[in-house]
């Protein structure tokens, strides 16, 4: 049975409290500016582009522009339902908050553990490029490089919000004219034409040409949301916005917005400026720049996304260890960790979650690539199908009355959110479906041994006062 939202602190005494006896709560220093900067630079466009687009490269050659933008069109369905769920409910749980509201308390705990698959996962995930494109100055282990980078980021995210908006908003800029460099430079030496585009090559063993199936672009898609699905973040930091009712949907659509600009286009030209299928194939972005122009600027480029990797850390160790701050602010744990979980630093961050966040992501660059980028795109799509389920249930009884930004065309978008997403999580890999399927029941089982019996003290999600005006 969905259970109402409470207000931290009124309906519920043993919320995890402040020294004065106050419920924890996260500053408002933020507006749409600083929230867009912050959100974009956790989409991280450019190292999004030179560090996961490549693998699409590998499997979907020509198709991988057509798979990105298939994707980028679910994920405005996806961030319809977003903008009216953040904005009815603006809490720093994000997804779970949101689905536990809406469709019950124990979807909001599946939810929430395949949330902190992906928020763990993802920012070890972009790091570990970060050797890459260092190589023009120094050659560093992958793994050793993407490690510093957690432990640099993790070390940024005990600072203070406002601070970080600023920081990795000049990254931002960095990482946009790279993106922007490597377009120009690819339209400018097109190879082929934007027929191209939905050829449906790839470059086979033995110098082969192989067709893309429409079943690797369907398999290809969850790889696809992921690229894009940073724009969730507005959703994490709707404590921290001001004005959340109006700020949150605003940042999340116009940052999907922009971050698909920024990533599609140099994709499409790098598709038609690939001097061949193999070289496209084989998804080398530094080397086709500098074949394109010089090594001065293969060297500027790969500099300004080494920058945006790091960006890419800092704002995901500050989104992800708010989803563990209110996990023990909501009381999701034993009441001696809920306790440490939401304490916070000097600087209003929750510093002990985000240690938490950052030490493990650092051992995570040293687990296979492939099995992370699996597991991703399979936690990215399930929980991205009972957010639209959410979505769907989002307008019985009060929650019809509340005021918030309210999605066009609906029940319709996210019915077919639904189908399109159950059908994509079908065609995944069945090694990875098992991973994320395990680590589901077996937090499954934590609910059903530890939080269902306790229901009346503990999983009692929540949001701030000041969010329900």
């Amino acid at each position: 049975m969905t259970d109402t939202l409470r207000p931290v602190g009124t309906a519920v005494p043993d919320t995890v409290p402040t020294a004065s006896g106050d419920p924890r709560k996260l500053k408002r220093s933020i507006g749409i500016v600083g929230g867009t900067l912050l959100t974009l630079s956790c989409v991280t466009p450019a190292s999004t582009l030179f560090v996961v687009v490549p693998d699409l490269f590998s499997s979907l050659g020509t198709a991988t522009a057509l798979t990105i933008a298939i994707g980028s069109l679910l994920c405005v369905a996806v961030a319809f339902c977003y903008s009216e769920l953040g904005t009815l409910i603006p809490s720093a749980g994000g997804e779970y908050a949101m689905v536990s509201t809406m469709a019950g308390r124990l979807a909001g705990w599946l939810v929430f553990v395949l949330s902190l698959l992906v928020v763990m996962i993802v920012p070890p995930v972009i790091a570990m490029g970060t050797a890459d494109y260092l190589a023009p100055i120094v050659h560093l282990n992958p793994s050793l490089a993407g490690a510093g980078v957690m432990l640099l980021a993790t070390l940024a995210g005990l600072l203070d919000l406002r601070a970080n908006a600023w920081i990795t908003g000049v990254f931002l800029v960095l990482e946009v004219i790279a993106a922007a460099v490597v377009a120009v430079l690819g339209f400018s030496h097109s190879e082929r034409g934007l027929g191209s585009l939905t050829s449906m090559q790839v470059a086979g063993s033995g110098g082969h040409t192989d067709t893309v199936t429409a079943m690797l672009v369907v398999s290809g898609l969850a790889i696809a949301l992921f690229i894009t699905q940073g724009f969730s973040t507005a959703v994490y930091l709707s404590e921290e916005l001001e004005d959340p009712r109006r700020n949150v949907a605003r940042t999340v659509l116009a940052t999907l917005a922009i971050s698909t600009v920024i990533i599609l286009v140099p994709v499409v030209a790098i598709t038609l400026g690939a001097p061949d299928l193999s070289a496209l194939t084989g998804g080398d972005i530094s080397t086709m720049v500098t074949a394109w122009s010089n090594s001065a600027v293969g060297t500027f480029v790969s500099l300004c996304v080494a920058l945006a990797i790091i960006n890419a850390g800092i704002v995901m160790v500050i989104q992800n260890s708010r989803v563990l701050f209110a996990s023990a602010r909501d009381k999701a744990w034993p009441e001696p960790v809920n306790g440490v979980l939401s304490r916070l630093g000097r600087f209003g961050s929750p510093w002990v979650a985000t240690l938490l966040v950052g030490v493990p992501g650092a051992a995570l660059c040293f687990v296979d690539l492939d099995t992370l980028y699996g597991v991703t795109g399979v936690s990215v799509t399930g929980m991205y199908l009972l957010v639209a389920v959410a979505a769907l249930l989002a307008r019985r009884g009060s929650h019809a009355r509340t005021p918030a930004w309210r999605m066009p065309l609906w029940p319709a978008v996210p019915v077919l959110l639904i189908a399109v997403l159950a059908y994509v999580l079908s065609r995944q890999a069945t090694q990875y479906l098992l991973w994320t399927g395990g680590i589901t029941a077996f937090a499954s089982l934590y609910w059903a041994f530890y939080l269902r019996p306790r229901r009346e003290t503990r999983w009692l999600v929540s949001i701030p006062e000041d969010a329900r005006a």
